[in-house]
């Protein structure tokens, strides 16, 4: 069609079975070394006829979740990609896979007993991770908008966000997801967080009685009730706190310096210092830390209430500023996983969906946890990782004896993708 270099260049699509998803094997060896969606099969009442099932309640789940992962955000995709050979190889099944229509009736299944029993599941996959007891976890809970552009179900307009969205409740422990919880966006930002928090202290001590427990988010989940159980069942927190007339009186001191500091220096300044502060309601007074920050736009003072004993600028910097990391997990389940695509137009298929953009997670941070560390894919995040380990080309050649993955010739990583693939196999 085009000339390069006096040689014509012929395109045609007569080149067989290709597959740009090679990279599936990692997440069904990921999947079959945890056991993730074998026991969340377990989770559905399959109400179909027997003698006319065509495709389990496991294949179309391993399908539906691999296919997240793989980058495919829509039942519409599943249309083309049934075909793939590979995905087809991931499911160990040699036909046409699912429709769109087939996984959509299983998506209509949901209700909340599947939502509560998957969230329970994914709970013993984060205690499974865990090969000594750990001495301390930081439970940190965010919430995020998700725009709705249809009439769903219990859809709202939210003032802070200036748009008609969903609210989700995130809770993470360092790169572990914990809680996905679709929520309208008409309550308050904090709805559920303590029974939430309650539940997860309870079964965390059952299984770990000596672990010390942090709750951390920011000013949309300062609760002083919450905080009253908190100081009554030893468990640590550290919240931001909306700042007032009264404490910024209280801050005077801080701000005062900076502001002075950088008249001197012309340099943004940062100084921390404490106070004791009661909120009308509250049962006591609380230690509350400022960050009084003072720079050419003028003064930024920042305010966190905390039950712990480390100094300000630690608790400020290192253990309250490190929630930030739990927004990368939000990043990843809302662009890399498509946890947004709740376009159904009922409320428990919706959140079914989130829980499955979530076990994509799970899947793809159990790649990260026993197969990449200590390699130069440690760090990365779900999408690059689908990126650099998933989106492979190959050939794939199937017959009575075996099916054979022709992979690229120019892959980068040939001998870290074999490492990785005997890592996640060995278990």
């Amino acid at each position: 069609i085009k000339q390069k270099k006096g040689k014509p260049v012929e395109v045609d699509f007569n080149g067989g079975d290709i597959t740009s998803n090679a990279g599936v094997l990692f997440l069904e060896a990921a999947d079959k070394r945890i056991g993730l969606l074998k026991n969340i099969a377990n989770v559905f009442t399959d109400h179909r006829e027997p003698s006319k099932i065509e495709h389990s309640m496991l294949s179309m789940l391993r399908q539906r979740v691999y296919g997240i992962a793989l980058g495919y955000e829509d039942l519409n995709d599943h249309d083309a990609l049934r075909n793939d050979l590979a995905l087809q190889t991931a499911l160990n099944l040699e036909k046409t896979l699912a429709s769109r229509s087939t996984l959509s009736r299983l998506e209509n299944t949901a209700d909340r007993a599947i939502a509560w029993k998957i969230h329970e599941e994914m709970f013993q996959q984060f205690i499974k991770s865990f090969k000594v007891p750990p001495t301390e976890l930081t439970l940190d809970f965010d919430a995020t908008d998700d725009l709705v552009h249809g009439r769903q179900e219990k859809f709202f307009y939210n003032a802070y966000y200036e748009h008609e969205c969903f609210l989700p409740l995130y809770v993470t422990c360092d790169k572990q997801l914990l809680v996905s919880y679709l929520r309208p966006s008409n309550a308050d930002g904090a709805k559920h967080t303590w029974g939430i928090l309650s539940l997860l202290v309870k079964n965390l001590r059952k299984i770990w009685p000596g672990v010390q427990i942090l709750f951390r988010g920011d000013g949309g989940f300062c609760r002083h009730k919450m905080f009253d159980w908190c100081e009554k069942k030893n468990v640590d927190y550290i919240c931001g706190i909306p700042g007032n007339p009264v404490m910024s009186r209280l801050a005077d001191p801080w701000t005062a310096w900076a502001h002075e500091y950088f008249d001197h220096t012309q340099e943004k300044q940062r100084i921390f210092g404490e106070f004791f502060y009661q909120a009308k309601g509250w049962s006591h007074s609380r230690r509350v830390i400022v960050k009084a920050e003072h720079m050419e736009k003028g003064a930024n003072p920042r305010y966190v209430v905390t039950n712990r004993a480390e100094k300000p600028q630690e608790l400020y910097e290192k253990i309250y500023c490190a929630r930030g990391e739990m927004e990368n997990r939000i990043k990843e389940q809302q662009l890399d996983l498509f946890a947004d695509r709740t376009s159904c137009m009922k409320w428990w298929p919706n959140q079914l969906r989130l829980l499955f953009s979530s076990l994509a997670y799970v899947l793809i941070n159990a790649i990260r946890s026993i197969a990449l560390e200590q390699t130069k894919f440690s760090a990365l995040s779900s999408g690059s990782i689908r990126l650099k380990l998933f989106k492979i080309g190959a050939i794939i050649l199937r017959n009575t004896r075996r099916i054979r993955f022709h992979l690229s010739s120019s892959y980068p990583d040939q001998f870290l993708f074999f490492e990785i693939l005997s890592k996640l196999e060995s278990g």
